[in-house]
């Protein structure tokens, strides 16, 4: 996406969101206003649902190493096409809520085309399965395109409840609590982190009224600090305002400074 179009679309996005904040400003959206902030080691892509309009960095379209995130379309094959068993839903949700890699190999070694026949269904251009579930690929602008869709065909999904009760510390012992999870008004998170390798992370959250999903060539530690650098900040409220005290004023009006010994 070039610079002109990514301002144009922020342009349209700002004004949906002043527009919407109108009517609801208890959860508004963040506004991706520094988009073009963001350092290409992060890719990044944004919805907000009342509007559909999309923004994204440039390279919100890269399929990169999908990591747990790609865990989102093998639960959803779980509940829609699996056998219905409770032992297939504590596998969704063990893969969701704790990012358990055992639970989405046990998925994965039953149902191998889950990511390709959810990417197929969805229409995620960019993702793709492969032999070992870890090493499939999606792209931020896909994720986003799918929680979308969860939100608006499937809104009691499953998914987006594990993911609003994603457990402090997944199953590794890693605390899921960075990136967009860290965004205001963010209702549900889902990470992924690489365990070998070069360091690779990624997360994807939603709101009420907004997707969003990113991924970056680093740590945990830069992935937050590009995502967070990518939307607007409070500004900082000035320091209230004192009342004068009208005794104290005329005092300080007609009254000499007392003397302070030496």
């Amino acid at each position: 996406m070039n610079r002109w179009v990514c301002r144009s679309a922020l342009s349209l996005l700002v004004a949906g969101l002043v527009a919407f904040a109108s009517g609801m400003t208890a959860h508004s959206a963040p506004t991706p206003d520094r988009i073009d902030e963001v350092p290409g080691r992060t890719a990044l892509s944004f919805m907000h649902t009342p509007s559909g309009t999309r923004i994204g960095t440039a390279n919100q379209g890269e399929a990169r190493l999908g990591l747990s995130i790609v865990k989102l379309y093998v639960a959803d094959y779980l509940l829609r096409h699996g056998d219905g068993s409770p032992e297939e839903l504590a596998l969704g949700q063990r893969m969701i809520r704790d990012s358990d890699d055992n639970a989405a190999s046990q998925a994965y070694a039953k149902y191998p085309q889950s990511i390709d026949v959810i990417a197929a269904e969805y229409r995620l251009t960019s993702t793709r399965g492969s032999g070992f579930w870890g090493d499939a690929v999606t792209s931020t602008a896909d994720t986003v395109t799918f929680l979308e869709a969860k939100k608006t065909i499937d809104p009691d999904s499953q998914i987006l409840e594990w993911m609003a009760t994603a457990a402090p510390a997944a199953a590794d012992g890693t605390h899921q609590n960075w990136g967009t999870g860290r965004l205001p008004s963010v209702t549900g998170t889902k990470w992924g982190w690489s365990d070998y390798g070069p360091s690779v992370v990624a997360s994807a959250s939603f709101g009420p009224d907004f997707s969003v999903s990113a991924n970056t060539y680093g740590t945990a530690e830069q992935h937050t600090s590009d995502v967070l650098g990518a939307f607007a900040q409070d500004p900082v409220s000035p320091p209230p305002q004192v009342a004068p005290d009208p005794i104290q004023d005329l005092i300080d009006r007609y009254l000499p400074p007392a003397i302070t010994p030496r």
